[in-house]
C-alpha cells in the first residue's frame, strides 16, 4: 500500500495533486479543485505564480546554498525590505514558523539575560493558541493533544484564557519576560484579537519592562488586508514571527525584532544551516514584489468584503449548518452547527478545499490574488455544500 514508509502522523485525504495554477489544483486524473486552503495560508499568491516561478528558476540555475558563514546579498535585501515596511530593525531567517517562534522565544529570554535579569524567562500565552510543533512551541501553545506523550512540558510558559485580562494580570510577575499572542488565532478558530486588547498589552509590557511578541505566521503577509495584522491596531510588537505567506509555497520563516529587543542576540548564540538560503530569499523577495505593489492590499480588503457578504448570505440561508462567519481579510472562518469535518467533506464533494480549525470552525484561506469570479465560484460551491448538509439533516 502506498505511503506505508511514511510516519502515520497525518490523516490524509485520498487526494494527490500533480499541478496547480492560481486558485486551482489538478489531480493526476485531471480533476480540478478550487483551493481555498492554500496549503494552510502558505500559497499566498496561488499556485505557479509566474513571477515566483521565474525568480526560483533563475536562482536555481545560479546558486542553491551557501552557509551563513558568508554574506548572502538577497538575504540582506529581504531583511532590509521587511524592516523598512514594519516596526523591525533586525531580521533572522528560518525555514518554518516553528523555528521563527523558537527564535522569538530565545530573543526575548536572551534580552533579559543580557540586561542582567536571567530570572525573567517566563512567557505568557493564550488558550487556543498554536505556535508550532517543537517542544518549546507546543509548550507555548499549551494544547493537551499536542503535549501528550512527549515528556515533561518545557518550563516557562503561563497560559491564560483568550481575552481574559484579569487572568493575564494575575499571572504576570517578576519572572515574566514577554507576552506572546497571535493577532488573529488561526488554528484556534479564526479568532481576531480586539485592537483595544492588543493596545492594553502594549501598555502593560511597557509598564512592566516586558517584551510583546506577535505570532503572525498565519495572519501576516497581506492575509488581513495589511502587510501585517498588527497594523490594524497600531499596537506595535517588539518581536514578531512570520512564515507561510512570505515564501508563497517555498519554506521561509523569519523572526523580526527591534534593535533593542534583539540586543542580546550576539554572534554565536543562535544559528541556522538552511535559513535564509539563496533559493528561499529569491522567492521571498519575489513575494514582496507583488504584495507591496501599489493597491494590492487594498484589493485584498475589497475582495474580503465581497467574500464575507456572500458567506453571510449562506449563513442566513442555512442556520442549521452555519452558526456565524468570523475573521478578517482573506482569513475567514465558518463557525459550524454541524461538525466542521462534515462541511469540509461536503466542500470536497463539490471539488473545493478548505481547512478545519478549533472551535468547530472551517477556515477559508484563498490566495490573496484570487479574482472576483473565483470568489463567486467558491461561494456557489460553499452554498451547495451547506445545502447538501441541510437536506441531509432534514431527511434524518
Amino acid at each position: 500500500m502506498a505511503g506505508t514508509a511514511l510516519y502515520d502522523t497525518f490523516a490524509r485525504a485520498p487526494l494527490a495533486f500533480e499541478r496547480g495554477e492560481g486558485v486551482w489544483l489538478e489531480t493526476r486524473e485531471g480533476e480540478r479543485f478550487l483551493d481555498f486552503a492554500a496549503g494552510i495560508a502558505v500559497n499566498s499568491l496561488g499556485h505557479s505564480h509566474p513571477h515566483l516561478v521565474k525568480a526560483l528558476q533563475e536562482q536555481a540555475a545560479k546558486l542553491w546554498h551557501v552557509s551563513n558563514l558568508y554574506e548572502i546579498p538577497d538575504q540582506s535585501r529581504l531583511g532590509e525590505r521587511l524592516a523598512a515596511n514594519t516596526f523591525a530593525d533586525k531580521v533572522f531567517f528560518t525555514n518554518s514558523g516553528a523555528e521563527a517562534l523558537e527564535c522569538a522565544i530565545k530573543t526575548a529570554r536572551r534580552y533579559h539575560y543580557a540586561k542582567g535579569a536571567p530570572e525573567r524567562f517566563r512567557i505568557v500565552t493564550f488558550e487556543g493558541a498554536f505556535h508550532g510543533r517543537t517542544l518549546a512551541t507546543i509548550a507555548a501553545g499549551g494544547q493537551k493533544k499536542y503535549l501528550e506523550g512527549f515528556g515533561p512540558k518545557v518550563e516557562g510558559f503561563d497560559q491564560v484564557p483568550f481575552g481574559d485580562w484579569a487572568a493575564l494580570e494575575a499571572v504576570v510577575g517578576p519572572e515574566t519576560a514577554a507576552i506572546l499572542i497571535e493577532p488573529v488565532q488561526g488554528e484556534g478558530g479564526v479568532r481576531p484579537v480586539e485592537a483595544s486588547f492588543l493596545q492594553k498589552l502594549r501598555k502593560l509590557c511597557d509598564d512592566q519592562g516586558m517584551l510583546l511578541i506577535y505570532d503572525e505566521v498565519q495572519c501576516g503577509i497581506g492575509r488581513t488586508g495589511k502587510l501585517f495584522a498588527y497594523e490594524w491596531s497600531n499596537a506595535v510588537p517588539d518581536i514578531m514571527a512570520i512564515a507561510k505567506g512570505i515564501g508563497g509555497g517555498f519554506p521561509v520563516g523569519a523572526c523580526l525584532a527591534t534593535a533593542e529587543a534583539a540586543s542580546g542576540m550576539v554572534a554565536g548564540v543562535h544559528g541556522t544551516t538552511f535559513g535564509g538560503n539563496p533559493l528561499a530569499m529569491a522567492v521571498g523577495n519575489a513575494v514582496l514584489d507583488v504584495v507591496l505593489e501599489e493597491g494590492f492590499l487594498d484589493e485584498v480588503s475589497r475582495k474580503a468584503l465581497l467574500m464575507k457578504q456572500g458567506l453571510a448570505e449562506i449563513a442566513d440561508a442555512f442556520p442549521d449548518v452555519v452558526a456565524e462567519i468570523r475573521g478578517t481579510g482573506l482569513m475567514l472562518g465558518i463557525k459550524c452547527v454541524v461538525p466542521n469535518g462534515e462541511l469540509v467533506g461536503a466542500m470536497r464533494d463539490q471539488k473545493m478545499l478548505a481547512v478545519a480549525a478549533g472551535d468547530n470552525v472551517v477556515r477559508l484561506l484563498p490566495p490573496l490574488n484570487i479574482t472576483d469570479d473565483e470568489i463567486r465560484e467558491g461561494l456557489n460551491r460553499i452554498r451547495s455544500s451547506a445545502e447538501a448538509l441541510s437536506h441531509k439533516l432534514k431527511a434524518a
